[in-house]
């Protein structure tokens, strides 16, 4: 790897998202290429110059830039310090090949709530064990974008209030296997961005952070219970006792172990 580039790049296991990039460049410039997603990037540090159909434009850290598939494009840091980037790839499928030409004339969104919903997907995305966290997020990303780009999903009138209660019936159910929100979607019958909308709306938290909820819940009473921590982790769907204690600890805010540190045995001694 050239001095000065650092790179990770890996396939998550959330549906819609090919690949997930995090890069730091110095002193390379990306020639004229095209790929067969969408490419969702921040910039994190720099900025970076590039053409796209026969337009110069510009990725400041500010900005969402949303290059289309099959749309040839280049990119070359525009400072000298380089640039940092953070780049989701999407299948086209998610926001469709219609939107291609409004995304090629205006690639560059400045909202900055959309670019807090991108850095949190990036944050979920790199954390073991969060997949529904991620899907819900890109759902919201999915549906935020299209508005922007000038297409709202179709959205399913009526209805949320009964939908939110039969996902929380699902995800109760589900505590310990878990859900993705495409299941949970066909299940239930519903356009995933409109079921975590229904549900937000109805419970004050999105379905993934509801469902860790429900499973540090779980493994509080199992702890109370004597079990050990390495054996409810898994008894309470986590995936192991490190992703229990993150979430523990986010929840409770102390580990699991100091959280039973002082449990009184409800045991009696027969006199």
């Amino acid at each position: 790897m050239p001095p000065g580039m650092r790179t990770a790049a890996w396939r998550p296991r959330v549906e819609g998202i090919q690949e997930v990039l995090h890069a730091r460049l110095l002193g390379h410039s990306y020639p004229m290429h095209t790929h067969d997603s969408w490419t969702l990037l921040l910039v994190d540090d720099g900025v970076v110059r590039y053409d796209l159909d026969r337009g110069s434009h510009g990725a400041p850290s500010n900005l969402v830039t949303v290059l289309p598939p099959h749309i040839p494009h280049n990119g070359t840091p525009a400072t000298a310090r380089g640039l940092r980037k953070r780049v989701l790839y999407l299948d086209t499928a998610l926001l469709g090949e219609e939107l291609i030409g409004r995304a090629a004339d205006r690639p560059g969104i400045d909202d900055p709530g959309l670019r807090r919903r991108v850095h949190r997907l990036h944050t979920a995305l790199t954390l073991p064990h969060e997949d529904l966290e991620a899907e819900s997020r890109l759902a919201l990303i999915v549906e935020h974008v299209r508005a922007r780009l000038g297409r709202a999903p179709e959205a399913r009138p009526g209805g949320g209030d009964v939908l939110a209660h039969r996902l929380r019936d699902l995800l109760h159910a589900r505590v310990r296997e878990g859900v993705t929100l495409g299941e949970a979607a066909a299940l239930l019958h519903a356009h995933p961005t409109h079921l975590v909308r229904a549900f937000t709306r109805e419970f004050g938290m999105p379905p993934h952070r509801y469902l860790v909820s429900a499973r540090v819940d779980l493994a509080r009473r199992l702890l109370l219970d004597g079990r050990p921590p390495h054996e409810v982790a898994t008894a309470a769907g986590f995936y192991d006792q490190p992703h229990l204690t993150r979430h523990f600890k986010r929840v409770l805010g102390v580990s699991p172990g100091r959280y039973t540190a002082g449990r009184r045995s409800t045991s009696r001694t027969g006199r």
